[in-house]
């Protein structure tokens, strides 16, 4: 093992020699029975470089190849482009043994392994690799060791394609060993590699413990917490597991799909490590509620990442593998400042919050760890392309991430303990909850008891004062009825006399022969008929319909008089006559009285009657019905002569009015007005009243 050890560090020695120090040949010329440990190509490689991809191998053959040093490297390094060059090689075997050598040239994308054929000169493809070509068999050392055939004493020419499309390029130092040596390199590689991929299992089997400690508490405690951190661990999971992938030697898991580990590399980073991280420590520290500017300041970057992991996404399909790195690299610097600011922020309310504890000290670890892998990168790659490599799987970065992992659950199983004490305490305080209903529903009961009690005497008191009510509520309504058929009876005998005084008016009018008057005045007369007895069973009828009625009446009255009356009904346009409702008949006894004794005035030849219905307040309508006839006064005195001539239809009338105020409590007023108390000259009778509007 020792010497396989000093081997290897012999041939990484040989590696680093500097160019000046190896002298340019065109061909190797080498006895291939004695071959010395380990021959460095690099004088014997004559390199063309393929800007623009669109060399055919049949075009290289005739192409024009030159010596360039500064292609090759020994260990990973940033080359600024993707390289995409040919190698050709000229072998001379000078032994007398046919012996089959083997070329490596390091671990790139994608490689072609042609021979020449001598007669014709085309390329003849030998074999085809690389790690986003292999598709087949998993264990891949044969896969990058190209065989050089020489026949003895025979020439023969040999070209290597490369293309890497990767920045980061992988170690490019062509050697020729023999099948000894061959194997003792790649059990050395073999050897040192399997520490990292042992290194890789451990890291994967605990994060898997950790994805399986999450889903099992989401079931039992479905909290988002613990589906952000099972999704978190999925990302490493796979992130990790790809990263076999760009290891040799090791079993592939997703041989199938070489372009994955591109695709999950720096998206990887973004989803894991950002995106998931913020969305994880918004719901774990439950920002909403107690820092809500922080939360939003989470959600806007955690919305922000995922912008940019669509954008690398894209990029990769594109083949621009250096730009999400570069993108990267730019959200990497510029959140470094910020997140510690969030640190310290975080540092002072963490007496407060004892869940800010484990998420700091997790996400301080990690922090720590990439920041220090980042600056042991930064010489061999440089500040930029040092940022794509910082998830490596070195022992820093893996410390960093179990660390963070740990903390994160065990904060996450600090946090079930609060809620299940929170849980704990919550019941406590239903069951003493539950004590005091009991209790207080005893008392409640007590008092409803004696409250039954209370109420049932109550009750035996309200029904006394209810039957002293229904008994007065009886008188009541007999009164009520009482004055009902009081009421009847005035109309009855207001219609009576009416009807008398119509009588004699068309009387008057047969026997002054004027039949065609005669005929019309029966037939108005009896439309005033019906309309009586219609009104005669109704308390309150409609304005519209009283002043219809006064019109009818009042018509007949002047035919009676052979037109020697004059008369007028004014309604105030305010009025609402078909809304507004009046006592039916009880201005009809006024109006005939009007006519009577407004029409014996000889001082003036033609009698005069003015109706006038008034809006005088919202609720209150007001009648005047003025004549210019003898006047009240008179109309008594001349009413004492002849007993037959006396008219009670205003007394009547004014009855009536107090029979509705009793019974509707209307407050009907009626005032009547000799026109002489205020001035001699004039005669006539005002008589004026007032409706109130129920």
């Amino acid at each position: 093992m020792i010497r396989i050890y000093l081997l290897f560090l012999l041939l990484c020695c040989c590696f680093i020699v500097t160019k000046a120090d190896i002298p340019a040949k065109d061909t190797l010329v080498a006895d291939f029975d004695d071959l010395p440990a380990a021959i460095d190509l690099r004088p014997y490689i004559l390199s063309l470089v393929d800007k623009g991809g669109l060399l055919t191998p049949q075009q290289v053959a005739s192409a024009s190849f030159t010596h360039s040093y500064h292609l090759f490297h020994a260990e990973k390094r940033h080359i600024g482009k993707g390289n995409n060059c040919w190698m050709k090689l000229h072998v001379s075997n000078t032994g007398q043994q046919d012996s089959t050598l083997t070329l490596f040239a390091g671990w790139h994308d994608d490689m072609s392994w042609y021979i020449q054929d001598s007669a014709s000169h085309q390329l003849r493809l030998l074999m085809h690799t690389g790690l986003m070509r292999d598709r087949s068999n998993v264990q891949r050392w044969e896969h990058y060791g190209f065989k050089v055939n020489v026949p003895p004493g025979s020439k023969r020419t040999y070209f290597l394609h490369i293309n890497n499309k990767y920045y980061n390029e992988n170690g490019l130092m062509p050697t020729l060993f023999n099948d000894l040596q061959y194997g003792q390199f790649r059990n050395a590689q073999l050897e040192y590699y399997r520490k990292e991929t042992i290194l890789i299992h451990v890291l994967l089997g605990m994060l898997l413990v950790c994805l399986a400690i999450a889903v099992i508490n989401y079931i039992q405690l479905p909290d988002k917490s613990y589906m952000y951190f099972a999704a978190y661990m999925l990302g490493l999971i796979l992130f990790f597991t790809l990263r076999l992938e760009s290891q040799p030697y090791q079993l592939s898991v997703f041989f199938r799909w070489p372009m994955m580990k591109y695709y999950w590399d720096i998206p990887a980073l973004l989803f894991c490590f950002y995106l998931m991280y913020l969305a994880f420590g918004n719901t774990f520290l439950n920002l909403q509620e107690r820092y809500p500017f922080m939360e939003k300041l989470f959600t806007s970057v955690a919305a922000i990442i995922g912008g940019i992991i669509i954008i690398c996404f894209y990029c990769i399909a594109l083949e621009q593998y250096q730009v999400p790195v570069m993108i990267y690299s730019y959200v990497y610097i510029s959140t470094l400042l910020p997140f510690l600011v969030v640190f310290i922020a975080l540092a002072r309310r963490s007496r407060h919050h004892p869940l800010v504890r484990f998420f700091l000290f997790g996400s301080l670890c990690f922090y720590m760890a990439s920041f220090g892998s980042f600056l042991m990168l930064i010489r061999p790659l440089g500040l930029i392309n040092a940022l794509g490599e910082i998830s490596a799987p070195s022992l820093l970065i893996v410390a960093g991430v179990l660390l963070q992992s740990m903390f994160f659950l065990a904060g996450l199983s600090y946090r079930n303990k609060l809620v299940h004490h929170e849980r704990t305490r919550t019941q406590e305080l239903l069951i003493k909850q539950l004590n005091k209903n009991k209790e207080l529903q005893r008392k409640l009961n007590e008092q409803l008891e004696e409250l039954v009690k209370e109420q049932t005497t109550e009750i035996l008191r309200k029904k006394q004062e209810l039957e002293e009510q229904r008994k007065a509520h009886l008188e009541t309504e007999f009164d009520k009825k009482l004055t009902e058929i009081e009421l009847k009876a005035i109309r009855a005998q207001i219609n009576p006399h009416f009807i008398f005084n119509c009588l004699n008016s068309i009387q008057l009018f047969v026997m002054q022969r004027d039949f065609e008057y005669a005929q019309k005045y029966l037939s108005d007369f009896s439309f005033l008929i019906r309309k009586t007895l219609d009104f005669s069973r109704r308390n309150f009828i409609s304005l519209s319909d009283e002043i219809a009625y006064l019109n009818t009446y009042l018509g007949l009255e002047k035919m009676r008089f052979e037109h020697k009356m004059e008369y007028e009904i004014y309604v105030d346009p305010v009025i609402a006559t078909s809304e507004l409702e009046v006592p039916a008949m009880l201005l009809q006894p006024y109006v005939e009285n009007a006519v009577k004794y407004g029409m014996t005035n000889s001082n003036y030849p033609i009698g005069k009657l003015l109706i006038q219905f008034n809006q005088i307040a919202p609720d209150m309508l007001e009648c005047l019905i003025e004549d210019n006839g003898i006047g009240i006064i008179r109309s008594r005195t001349l009413r004492t002569l002849p007993k037959h001539h006396q008219s009670s239809g205003m007394e009547i009338s004014f009855n009536r009015a107090e029979l509705l105020n009793k019974m509707y409590n209307t407050g009907i007023h009626i005032d009547i007005i000799d026109k002489s108390e205020n001035n001699n000259s004039e005669s006539g009778t005002i008589v004026r009243i007032l409706i109130p509007q129920l």
